[in-house]
């Protein structure tokens, strides 16, 4: 594991010091000591904003984009709100609403034990099963949404080991997993933000691609 001190990680991202804490406050990147922060955290932030400094939506808004671009009412949303969500919707490129939704979770790593794998796919509504749907190779990675409230018991139930590297992907949300489970089985739009988070290259692009289709059947 690869450490960076804060003010290392604020002259990678192009912020201050202070941007920098609110980063790892907001759980975007992995503070491991005071003053300490995960380089893997910080090249991750980096592969998604991809230059840009945007802040993203607040998680209720980030969820709606996602909703309205599988089809699905948002309700939870006014309709003013709902309006003009979906202006900005058709104004947006994929890159751009991948950064803005990003606060739709707070995103953890995790390696498992492999004996793990299906009773923790059980725990979480489960996205990485459509990599194969978006021209991916089959994979055993977990990739996954959760409640927040949920996450540590998670995690202590299976005995995961925090590692920015790991296979384990859990995502905690305070949005209706119930919800969720609907937008995974609608489409895949999802998946493909999860996807266009990933430090891989190939995953990201395959992500981006189903994202910017979706803009596109979005602005009809």
């Amino acid at each position: 594991m690869s450490l960076l001190a804060v003010s290392e990680a604020a002259e990678r991202l192009g912020v201050s010091t202070r941007q920098v804490q609110h980063l790892v406050a907001r759980g975007e990147l992995r503070s491991l000591a005071r003053g300490v922060v995960d380089e893997t955290s910080v090249e991750r932030l980096l592969a998604v904003r991809r230059g840009s400094h945007t802040r993203p939506w607040a998680e209720s808004t980030a969820w709606a984009a996602v909703a309205l671009l599988s089809g699905r009412a948002a309700t939870w949303l006014g309709e003013s709100q709902r309006s003009r969500l979906r202006g900005r919707l058709r104004a947006l490129g994929a890159e751009e609403l991948v950064e803005r939704a990003r606060g739709r979770a707070v995103v953890s790593r995790y390696v498992a034990h492999r004996s793990a794998g299906e009773r923790l796919r059980a725990d979480v509504v489960d996205t990485s099963s459509a990599a194969a749907r978006l021209g991916l190779a089959a994979t055993t990675a977990i990739d996954g949404y959760l409640a927040t409230t949920d996450l540590q018991a998670v995690v202590a139930r299976h005995g995961l080991m925090r590692d920015d590297t790991g296979s384990v992907t859990l995502r905690g949300t305070s949005m209706d997993l119930d919800v969720v489970r609907d937008l995974v089985s609608t489409g895949d739009v999802l998946a493909a933000l999860d996807l266009a988070e990933s430090m891989d290259v190939r995953e990201r692009r395959a992500g981006t691609d189903v994202v910017d289709r979706a803009l596109g059947e979005f602005r009809g």
